[in-house]
C-alpha cells in the first residue's frame, strides 16, 4: 500500500503534518492503514519533512520529486523506487483520510483482483445529508449498470430534474454517492498513468480519476454501507478529526 504526501496543500497548509491527538496526521493514516490486509505500507513524500516526520514514528517513507501534479503521478514513481511487478495489486490511500475503515481498503483491492475489465477500482457509499450533497469538497461519483464509474464531480450529481428544493436535491431514489478516495492499481497501469495526457475535465474539477476515465479506461467502485470517517481538507474538518480522536481514544484509532 502506498501513501501519497505533498506538504504544499492549498486549502490547509503543511497538512500531511498537521497534529491529531500529538501524531501527524499522516503518521495516523499509515497506522490505520496498516491494520489493513496490506503486505505493507509506504508514505511516498514530496518533502523531507514528512519522511523524518514517519520514521520518528516507525513509518516506512520514501522521497519523489516535488514536481508531480497528483498524487496518481506520485505513486507512480513511489513503483519504480520500489520495482514493483506489473502485475501487483496496489492500494492508494489519500494521506487525508486518518479514520479510513481498514476493511474497505481490503474490499477495493479484492474488488480490482476480480474485474479484469477495469484499470482501477475505487469506493463510494451513500450520502444521507442534502449539505453533503451540495458541499464541493465532497466528490460525488455516478455508475453505470456494471458498477463501474460514469463521472465524478464535486457538483451535485445525479441532480434531479423535479427537486421541489434544494434540501430534496439527491436524497430520495436518485441515490448520490460520496467517492471515497481510495483506489487500488496494478503497478503497470500506475506507471503507465503519468504518459497519459491530462483531461479537460481533470483540470477543471481537480480530480486526476478523470484523467482515466477520459482515456477511455474503466474504474470499478465498490459501493460500502459504512461512512469512510472523516476526510480533512479544511481547518474545520482537522478541528473535527482532532475531536473524534479525543472522544475515542482506545476505540482502535491508531
Amino acid at each position: 500500500m502506498l501513501v501519497p504526501a505533498r506538504l504544499a496543500s492549498t486549502r490547509l497548509p503543511r497538512k500531511p503534518l498537521a497534529d491529531i491527538g500529538g501524531v501527524p496526521m499522516i503518521v495516523r493514516v499509515a497506522r490505520r492503514a496498516a491494520q489493513s490486509s496490506a503486505a505493507s505500507v509506504v508514505v511516498a513524500a514530496d518533502d523531507a519533512e514528512i519522511v523524518a516526520a514517519c520514521a520518528a514514528h516507525g513509518v516506512e517513507a520514501l522521497l519523489t520529486g516535488r514536481e508531480h501534479e497528483s498524487g496518481s503521478d506520485r505513486l507512480a514513481e513511489a513503483c519504480a523506487l520500489l520495482g514493483l511487478d506489473d502485475a501487483q495489486i496496489v492500494v492508494n490511500v489519500q494521506g487525508d483520510e486518518p479514520m479510513l475503515p481498514p476493511a474497505l481498503v481490503d474490499a477495493v483491492a479484492a474488488l480490482l483482483a476480480q474485474r479484469d475489465d477495469c484499470a482501477m477500482s475505487t469506493a463510494a457509499h451513500d450520502i444521507a445529508e442534502a449539505a453533503d450533497f451540495e458541499n464541493p469538497n465532497i466528490v460525488k461519483v455516478v455508475l453505470d449498470a456494471k458498477q463501474r464509474a460514469l463521472y465524478f464531480s464535486r457538483a451535485p450529481i445525479p441532480w434531479p430534474r423535479d427537486a421541489r428544493s434544494t434540501g430534496d436535491a439527491g436524497l430520495g431514489s436518485a441515490r448520490p454517492l460520496r467517492h471515497v478516495g481510495v483506489y487500488a492499481y496494478r503497478a503497470g497501469f500506475l506507471r503507465r498513468f503519468p504518459t497519459l495526457a491530462r483531461s479537460p475535465l481533470e483540470t477543471i474539477e481537480r480530480l486526476e480519476q478523470l484523467r482515466v476515465l477520459w482515456h477511455g479506461e474503466r474504474i470499478a467502485v465498490h459501493v460500502g454501507a459504512e461512512d469512510s470517517g472523516v476526510g480533512i481538507d479544511t481547518p474545520a474538518d482537522l478541528e473535527r478529526a482532532r475531536a473524534l480522536y479525543a472522544s475515542r481514544a482506545g476505540a482502535g484509532f491508531a
